[in-house]
């Protein structure tokens, strides 16, 4: 009988449950004012801890009608006040219900209501709107709307401690990009809440050092006018460094350290000024430890990370300060044991979130490890390090990959390590599989770090060759991001560079000619000079020019005469010259040139150029064009060999590039006349 009555009875339950629900929205519309008022007390009561009531009375519509009470000047502020709190607990519920809230426009009517007097009232409005503003699924620009809102939340900052804490925790959650900081800026941010870091209310100095936190992040203009504030004259600084001391709670102390960081990868604080070196490196090395929460260790390292970042000096000092190599290790075993957390849902939120540990351990390693070889030698010899990235190559959270072939592109800038870790483990391998599926952000990191395991000194590159690396690369080269573009392409210069002639092939035809050339008038000039560079490498040794311009030739003087001709950086221009010159090095290439009299009235103009460089790249190729040991394997016979380079030199004597070799050797610049001078000796020869 017990289970034939289970069905029903759980409906009935259900019933009762939604019925109850239907009786408070019902009396938000009795007629009478102090049985609504009550009525709205009551389901305050109701709601309290309830996620299921709460969901229930959205669902029947109370939401519209609350807010309705909340704006109508007929209600009392009694009503106005409680319907406010109501709506607030409401939005503690899910996400789900923060949704219908914002759906409903209770933010709007929320910030209407600030426009009351009564700040009871306003308290009410403002608790509310911080609640539904710290939820992700809210649209912060919602903040921005109204251009009238964020003055008006300044004007409101004197009224008492509570709109002090609530507006400065909703100024904190909605600063998400720079239009915002400025924003705020403009509106008087810095100097209507400095003054609430010296409030005898925590939670309002708390949520007063957040916001600078989110204000001076990445901003020059920010930092540098907090570095100059004063808060009951004493320097912001000097506020925030007291706020970093050991006897501060760990949430003050590392806000504390984020603001400095802020401003010193601003600009605003050098890197070696005491409160830096002295005080925040340390505070953040100290969060780093195993006796910190999760959450903490993680934010300490990240931002450590951060602040080091460009500098090899901090990157030096923290890497001696409390063992923090080895500190760090301890990260890959969190949690190590059930009895280290006797709190079972602390115990289950670190395992759940154990991965966001590695993936800052991985992004400080890669930190620390960024400019000294010494520091590099450190990590790699932490216990397991190199298995650790290369497991980190492969799991399942994508930060941690990222984070992992970041920390791995570090460590890759040693040429020593390159030899021994990377070639040991084979980091190629897992290196290569990531390649073949991520997001653009990983490849752009993957790609960059395979670059350098191409390098000709590196024992990777011979089984990354037989791997098909090439046509993965070529396919790069055709991306929409101009990061992989580079990448792509910077590998194959790297493949290029005195590869043998099969190499240098199979990365023309993978490429394609239309690509390369496409490549040559790409407006990202990282990619143009890559790609000269590459085309450098491609011609290379004399068989090598002469096998490629005899196929490639026509296409590639033509691509040369046009950067040639076009507005380029100095440094592009240069570039274009070695490749000519490398050109004229070849047997039969440099008839190329010496048959195209655009291309060698260009040179004569680069060797009178204002610019040295350019100078000195336009005279060699003049001096390679008129050498006269040439390979008398690709002639008949010397004696041809010798007419050859005598009818070159004839007609470039014709052109006026003799009177201009013979001022260049009493040119200031040492290369330059060294270079004019042996040109000149091949006249005499």
């Amino acid at each position: 009988m017990a289970c034939l009555l289970e069905a029903p009875l759980r409906i009935s339950v259900l019933s009762e449950v939604t019925a109850t629900s239907r009786h408070y929205v019902d009396r938000l519309f009795d007629p009478d004012p102090q049985k609504v008022l009550q009525g709205v007390i009551d389901m305050k009561n109701a709601v309290i801890g309830n996620n299921k009531q709460k969901a229930n009375l959205i669902v029947l519509g109370a939401v519209p009608r609350l807010l309705y009470l909340l704006q109508q000047s007929s209600s009392s502020a009694e009503l106005r006040t409680e319907c406010a709190v109501v709506l607030g607990s409401l939005a503690m519920g899910t996400e789900n219900n923060i949704k219908s809230l914002v759906d409903c426009h209770i933010i709007p009517a929320l910030l209407q209501g600030l426009l009351c007097p009564d700040l009871i009232f306003i308290e009410a409005c403002l608790r509310c709107l911080r609640t539904v503003f710290i939820s992700p699924v809210t649209p912060v620009q919602l903040l921005y709307t109204d251009p009238t809102v964020i003055p008006h939340l300044m004007s409101l900052l004197s009224r008492s401690q509570r709109t002090q804490e609530y507006i400065t925790q909703i100024f904190s959650h909605c600063c998400k990009t720079p239009e915002h900081q400025t924003v705020l800026f403009n509106h008087g941010a810095i100097q209507n809440i400095a003054p609430l870091l010296t409030s005898p209310s925590y939670k309002v100095r708390m949520q007063a050092l957040k916001c600078f936190s989110v204000l001076a992040y990445e901003n020059t203009q920010v930092s540098m006018t907090l570095v100059n504030v004063l808060v009951d004259g004493e320097l912001l600084s000097q506020v925030f460094v007291r706020m970093m001391q050991r006897d501060q709670p760990i949430e003050m102390q590392l806000t504390a350290a984020k603001c400095l960081t802020y401003m010193c990868r601003a600009g605003a604080i050098r890197t070696d000024d005491r409160c830096i070196v002295l005080k925040t490196l340390p505070c953040l090395v100290r969060m780093c430890s195993k006796e910190h929460l999760l959450e903490e260790r993680v934010e300490g390292a990240e931002t450590l990370a951060y602040l080091m970042e460009p500098d090899v000096e901090l990157q030096r000092i923290a890497s001696t300060t409390d063992h923090l190599v080895a500190m760090l290790a301890d990260y890959f075993k969190y949690p190590s044991s059930v009895s280290a957390i006797t709190d079972i849902k602390r115990l289950d939120h670190d395992l759940k979130h154990a991965h966001e540990l590695r993936q800052a351990a991985f992004k400080l390693y890669a930190s620390l490890g960024s400019n000294d070889e010494d520091i590099r030698k450190k990590i790699t010899e932490t216990e397991n390090m190199m298995d650790r990235i290369v497991s980190g190559l492969s799991e399942s959270s994508i930060k941690v990959r990222l984070a992992a072939v970041r920390c791995l592109h570090s460590l890759s800038r040693s040429v020593q390590q390159l030899r021994t870790s990377f070639h040991d483990h084979a980091v190629w391998k897992p290196l290569m599989k990531l390649l073949q599926n991520a997001p653009d952000e990983v490849l752009v990191m993957a790609s960059s770090t395979l670059c350098n395991l191409l390098l000709e000194f590196s024992p990777s590159k011979e089984p990354i060759l037989e791997s098909g690396v090439i046509e993965l690369l070529c396919s790069l080269t055709q991306s929409d991001s101009p990061a992989l573009r580079v990448n792509g392409i910077w590998a194959l210069m790297n493949m290029a560079f005195q590869a043998d002639q099969k190499v240098k092939v199979e990365i023309v035809r993978g490429l394609g000619t239309e690509q390369l050339f496409r490549l040559l008038s790409d407006p990202d000039t990282n990619v143009l000079m890559k790609t000269l560079g590459l085309l450098r490498n491609l011609l290379s040794t004399r068989p090598h020019i002469d096998q490629i311009m005899s196929s490639h030739g026509k296409q590639i003087m033509q691509a040369v005469t046009l950067i040639l001709e076009a507005e380029h950086s100095i440094e592009v221009k240069e570039q274009t010259l070695c490749i000519l010159a490398n050109i004229a090095d070849g047997n039969t290439a440099k008839e190329l040139i010496m048959t195209n009299e655009d291309v060698l009235q260009k040179i004569k103009y680069y060797m009178g150029h204002s610019n040295v460089k350019l100078q000195l790249a336009a005279t060699f190729c003049i001096s390679n064009l008129i050498w006269n040991e040439e390979d008398v394997q690709a002639v008949v016979n010397s004696d041809c060999a010798h007419k050859g380079s005598q009818e070159r030199q004839d007609k470039l004597r014709e052109m006026g590039f003799v009177d201009i070799l013979h001022k260049l050797t009493q040119a200031s610049d040492p290369n330059l006349c060294d270079r004019a001078k042996t040109a000149m000796q091949q006249y005499l020869a």
